[in-house]
């Protein structure tokens, strides 16, 4: 007997991918083997692992469980998970409206997932388990992690906030701190194993310390990652202008592997937006807070949010989110058209902006950005940068015969491929000769190759996954709480 296959499809913000690679380890330590690239649900079992922020999430969730319906029927023992944000909200509801699925699981007992498809297979019937409050850190969870040299780090889960157009509070509860030292220890792990970058995630991250009364917390673990001999880069996301002190910046300004990068959630320029959106800074706060970390960090890339056509947005305000964006000249804006998100106190304010008239807003907004993110790139040209060379960020590679990765401020670079060979994980230092909005290229020939432990883990790695066999005979997941991890353990959403 073959061993039973898995796959997990993710939606939604980073605390959902880290969340998926906890339950990846999860089914391959209960003895399932991971799908190959492409199965498109033609696995034994199909978790779904939700995301509840956009207008019609449920929408595309019922959609995809709609086309694996027939999939399962002509496959008996298949099985289908659905967890996550949506779960969550809508728990009940999707076995009612999916009476096929087989579990449904929330954001705080990712853990369960194992025992409740054992459950259901035996009982024959759905379980629907949904904890109302975090029942492990899971950062106790098993992990496989997608990549052999980067890893996210969780630091806390949850977040405090209550901001109008967000969901994700009342889903995953409030801010809970991970110990220092449990953070500290499991980068260490990681790094022993031969991660060279981390990136420390929360759906807050610079509220750390809030829950376990300390308000330096935070720039103080940023100064103990730079003690971590091996660890080279080191990046966190996301953080909130209100919790945005000149310590932190001081920290990242210290601390050579803290990245001269910064994402900074601005979500509207205008003080009446901010107000109505219960975000509690003000466009002057916001932009001294750039200004600060330029002059403390001057080649730091600065990265942001920005939603357009929040209720009761004029002209007057949406001018404000252009001047700010004007002044603050992000590298990259992740822009969003508002959207209702049902549940959410912004879903029924009054001022609903008509779809044409926020379209039209986001177009313009998006024009400006880009002009600002091709001068900012323009910058680069002429620098000698070391680019940590990146698996799949170069979709034109094999066509053009250029390898890619990310320099110190996250940029995307596209390099000449050298007569060394490189593995990701590696470091090569390279001059930019051409910038486009999204990304730098290095058209000579590359000056130096760091081969690294980061690029060798990443070497094990693959020769180890070429070397399993088809079908190992691993029998049936075992049942109950899943074995302590050794010293290594893994962790963490952001919409702030």
């Amino acid at each position: 007997m073959s061993a039973k296959t898995y796959e997990v499809r993710t939606y939604g913000c980073q605390m959902n991918v880290h969340d998926s690679e906890r339950l990846s380890g999860l089914l391959e330590d209960a003895g399932y083997v991971r799908a190959p690239e492409g199965a498109d649900g033609d696995a034994d079992v199909v978790v779904f692992n939700t995301c509840a922020v956009r207008e019609n999430a449920d929408n595309k969730l019922y959609g995809n469980l709609g086309r694996l319906a027939p999939m399962k029927a002509r496959r008996p023992g298949m099985q289908i998970a659905v967890g996550g944000c949506l779960a969550q909200k809508d728990r009940d509801t999707i076995v009612t409206k999916a009476p096929w699925v087989d579990v449904v699981f929330g954001t705080h007992n990712i853990g369960k997932l194992p025992v409740l498809l054992e459950r259901a297979r035996v009982q024959e019937e759905a379980q629907v388990e949904i904890a109302e409050s975090l029942e492990a850190f899971p950062s106790t969870l098993p992990t496989r992690r997608e990549s052999a040299y980067a890893a996210w780090v969780s630091i806390s889960v949850g977040c405090n906030n209550t901001c109008t157009f967000c969901i994700v509070p009342a889903l995953r509860g409030k801010e809970k701190d991970r110990r220092p030292g449990d953070i500290l220890a499991e980068i260490e792990a990681l790094v022993a194993e031969g991660v060279s970058e981390i990136t420390l995630l929360g759906q807050n991250v610079n509220a750390y310390g809030s829950d376990i009364g300390d308000r330096e917390a935070f720039s103080k673990l940023l100064r103990a990652c730079g003690t971590i001999e091996g660890l080279e880069r080191v990046r966190f996301t996301s953080p909130h202008p209100r919790d945005f002190t000149d310590d932190v910046i001081a920290a990242m300004a210290e601390t050579p592997n803290v990245m001269p990068q910064l994402h900074m959630p601005l979500q509207s320029g205008s003080d009446t937006i901010l107000k109505a959106m219960r975000r509690s800074y003000r466009q002057e706060r916001f932009l001294g807070i750039i200004e600060k970390v330029r002059a403390a960090i001057p080649h730091a890339a600065i990265s942001t949010d920005i939603i357009v056509g929040f209720p009761g947005e004029t002209e007057e305000d949406f001018e404000q989110t252009m001047h700010t964006v004007r002044e603050a000249r992000f590298a990259n804006a992740f822009t969003f058209q508002y959207s209702k998100r049902p549940g959410t106190p912004a879903a029924t304010m009054e001022g609903q902006i008509p779809k044409e008239v926020v379209q039209e807003r986001y177009m313009r907004l998006v024009a400006l950005q880009e002009e600002i993110s091709w001068e900012e790139n323009k910058k680069q040209v002429g620098r000698t940068l070391e680019v940590m060379v990146a698996e799949g960020e170069g979709r034109k590679d094999g066509a053009t015969h250029r390898l890619s990765g990310r320099a110190p401020d996250n940029r995307l670079v596209h390099f000449t491929k050298p007569d060394t060979e490189v593995r990701p994980g590696d470091v090569v230092t390279v001059e930019i000769t051409y910038a486009a909005p999204h990304h730098l290229l290095a058209e000579g020939a590359v000056t130096a190759v760091r081969r690294t432990r980061a690029g060798d883990a990443w070497a094990k790695r693959n020769a180890a996954e070429a070397a399993k066999p088809a079908g190992v005979m691993l029998g049936l997941p075992k049942i109950g709480a899943p074995e302590p991890l050794p010293a290594a353990a893994a962790p963490g959403c952001g919409c702030d």
